[in-house]
């Protein structure tokens, strides 16, 4: 049986939309700390911060189900 960083690997090599997600998580990830390094953030700044926390929990989730639906396929 594999395991989940295992399956993790081979989406990113094989599963496009897998991919997807992960180069969109990583950015999110990116911008999130560049507004993390500000003292201060704005009232707009802090409403992004918060709208961009929520689309890379997303990509975070679907890649999590798309982990889940390979283990899945591979033991039927």
């Amino acid at each position: 049986m594999l395991k989940e960083q295992e399956i993790a690997g081979i989406l990113a090599r094989e599963n496009e939309e897998y991919k997807k997600l992960g180069e969109e998580h990583n950015n999110f990830e990116k911008t999130l700390a560049e507004l993390d390094k500000k003292v201060y953030l704005t009232q707009e700044e802090e409403i992004e911060r918060k709208r961009i926390q929520k689309l890379k929990l997303s990509r975070k989730d679907r890649m999590a189900e798309l982990v889940r639906d390979y283990k899945k396929s591979t033991v039927n």
